[in-house]
């Protein structure tokens, strides 16, 4: 058992398909060092014009090359690396030229070296034309086109040639498999690169390099970057030697694919573990958005103590993820703290400050600070608007953001995407101007995807209007035919509408296609410790304490007034039965479980990963006045803050 934490119920698969086994592992070519024919004299040239060109005069000792004729590989390769640093795409184009006149283009070293070159000055065509020249194309200079064109964004045609490659005999070397692997997630053919990924995986354990840390990391990062999480945690469980940046994979794999449990298990793991890896400021990243995701204030607050103990409090996407952090914490004050104490703030640092107002209902807030930013000279990027329109969105303020909606292109130079179409629609929606919402979506100037429908059928939850509901999930349906949260959403809006037909017809589909729901999950933070409840949780340790708490609090606040909102129950069932379903959710099973331990006048913190149902939200309104608890919820849209029965939403979420 590791400290400060409890084991989870749920695990990804700990292995993935089969792999073909590794075969014994095969040493790299070395580098040939050898060097161009020259004839020293007196009248040798080469030591001038090197030292030239390490004291950084370009143009001086491009105007000493053409009186020596007999440039040494040294000479060539430090006038090409003076080029780079000037950032002289032209005396490239020269010195290219010089290379190319005396044959010294055909060294494979030194054609390495004008491959790297013109990929650092951006010119991905003029290394591509160094390599078609290169006759002699040793696997240092495939590497080198592979870096360039992976740094371009240019995975598939990295892949083209890799197939081009081994039909050649070339061998492969540790860095092309770096390279190519990287390549694999440089599209969103998504489906066909993974399969191209897995088959590099393959060629790596067949030629032995499953022993070197550095590929097998790229793999792991491949995996995460593929939400392929059991595979990633396949690879790295096998990896004979960890460094730092393989544990910081495997983390940053767990916090941005939906594990952050796991994130924060590893995490400690690798800082008490036997290894001598230790977090630097990439850990940390990944660390913090774990501890936000699950609103884990108490090991969010030790992390922070590390990073200032360890001194990284000077890194900026650390402290960005702090303010982030503390945000999805619910402690708003410290994210504010540590933003005004930061010495540099860029637009992600903002973006995270008008964030964290906007989750937790602060719109007018959330459109200061994006006010603020652009009177400080900082340009707002496109994440700006989606946190400014969604905290407008979260608070009801229409007018405001379609003001700010509308200023975009016309005094930022920003075009919406799909993401800026969706808040504007959640917007007009929540606030019921359906009409509006479905205008957007008809005008929009491009192909409006999933997100603009999803946000379409959502509102339409809100309000319950079928016709509208119907035609958004037609869409969402041919969009995302897999995707079983919009047939459940449907349903949901025909149960409202008491349309029980409708309801199974829809159940049959589901089944059919073999889909299932996303099961409710709640996390609470208890000295330390995180637990995690599902709403169907047979084999939870606590779970009879918990429903007779819930069954004793229920029958109180009836007493009381309280209704159970029970049709968000999509089963035709007996009100007694419903009542029973939701007095099961994994949100008041947090609740109960944060009444029995926490400390007095501590407020319990609860995470979910959906929606807050609205009996769920009702319920907690009660519990905070008659328990006289402050209750923090976050839901996957926003933070619910209970207190003596009224919540900082309004009844608006």
């Amino acid at each position: 058992m590791l400290p400060f934490l409890v084991p989870q119920t749920i695990k990804p698969p700990s292995s993935p398909p089969h792999l073909l086994a590794s075969a014994s592992a095969r040493s790299s070519p070395k580098l040939p060092l050898c060097s161009l024919p020259s004839n020293p004299s007196a009248a040798d040239k080469n030591p001038q014009i090197q030292s030239l060109s390490q004291l950084g005069n370009l143009l001086q000792a491009l105007q000493v090359l053409p009186l020596e004729p007999n440039p040494s590989q040294r000479t060539y390769e430090l006038l090409i690396l003076s080029c780079t640093a000037r950032s002289s795409l032209s005396d490239a184009v020269r010195l290219h030229r010089h290379l190319s006149d005396d044959g010294s283009d055909q060294d494979p070293f030194l054609a390495t070296k004008l491959i790297n070159m013109y990929s650092q000055l951006g010119s991905v065509e003029d290394a591509r034309k160094v390599f078609d020249e290169t006759r002699q194309r040793t696997i240092y200079v495939w590497n080198a086109l592979f870096r360039a064109l992976t740094t371009a964004g240019e995975g598939l045609e990295v892949l083209h040639l890799y197939r081009q490659m081994n039909r050649t005999g070339t061998q492969s070397d540790r860095f092309t498999y770096t390279f190519v692997l990287k390549a694999c997630v440089a599209s969103e053919n998504l489906i066909e690169l993974l399969m191209k990924g897995k088959e590099i995986h393959a060629h790596i354990l067949r030629h032995g390099y499953e022993t070197q840390v550095h590929v097998m990391t790229t793999l792991v990062d491949m995996y995460a970057k593929f939400g392929r999480v059991a595979y990633a945690d396949f690879v790295f469980d096998e990896m004979p030697v960890r460094n730092v940046v393989s544990w910081s994979a495997m983390i940053a794999c767990y916090a941005k694919n939906g594990y952050p449990f796991e994130a924060l298990e590893l995490f400690w793991e690798m800082m008490l573990g036997e290894n001598e890896s230790f977090p630097n400021s990439v850990t940390m990243v990944s660390v913090l958005q774990a501890c936000g995701a699950l609103a884990a204030l108490e090991q969010g607050k030790l992390v922070h103590a590390y990073i200032l103990r360890k001194g990284l409090d000077s890194i900026l996407p650390v402290m960005n993820s702090l303010v982030a952090m503390y945000g999805r914490c619910g402690k708003l004050e410290q994210g504010q703290r540590v933003f005004d104490q930061m010495k540099e703030r860029d637009v992600v640092a903002w973006n995270s400050l008008i964030s964290m107002y906007g989750i937790h209902g602060f719109g007018s807030k959330a459109i200061r600070v994006f006010e603020d930013m652009i009177d400080s000279g900082v340009s707002p990027s496109p994440i700006s608007f989606v946190s400014v329109l969604g905290a407008c969105s979260h608070a009801g303020h229409v007018e405001e953001g379609k003001i700010l909606f509308s200023s975009m292109a016309k005094e930022h130079g920003i075009y919406p995407t799909a993401e800026h179409y969706a808040c504007m629609v959640d917007l007009l929606g929540r606030a019921n101007r359906l009409d509006e919402a479905a205008k957007i979506v008809q005008e929009m100037r491009i192909e409006p995807g999933p997100l603009v429908w999803g946000a379409l059928l959502g509102s339409c939850r809100i309000h319950c209007n079928v016709d509208l509901a119907e035609r958004a999930s037609r869409r969402l349906f041919e969009l995302e035919p897999t995707n079983a949260g919009n047939y459940v959403l449907l349903a949901d809006i025909y149960a409202r509408a008491n349309m029980w037909r409708e309801v199974n017809r829809v159940k049959k589909f589901l089944k059919a296609r073999a889909l299932q729901k996303v099961p409710g999950r709640s996390w609470i933070e208890v000295k330390r410790k995180i637990h995690s409840f599902m709403s169907v949780d047979e084999f939870n340790p606590h779970k009879e304490q918990l429903h007779a708490l819930l069954f004793k609090l229920s029958t109180e606040m009836k007493e009381k007034g309280y209704v159970p909102q029970t049709n968000v129950v999509l089963y035709d069932l007996a009100e007694e039965d419903k009542e029973r379903i939701v007095l099961g959710h994994s949100e008041k099973l947090a609740v109960a479980f944060g009444l029995i331990n926490c400390n007095s006048g501590e407020v319990i913190r609860i995470t979910k990963n959906l929606r807050l149902c609205e009996d769920c939200h009702l319920f907690t309104k009660l519990i905070s006045k008659y328990a006289e608890k402050e209750i923090l919820v976050r839901d996957v849209n926003r933070y619910h803050h209970f207190q003596n029965g009224e919540c900082s939403c309004g009844d608006y979420w």
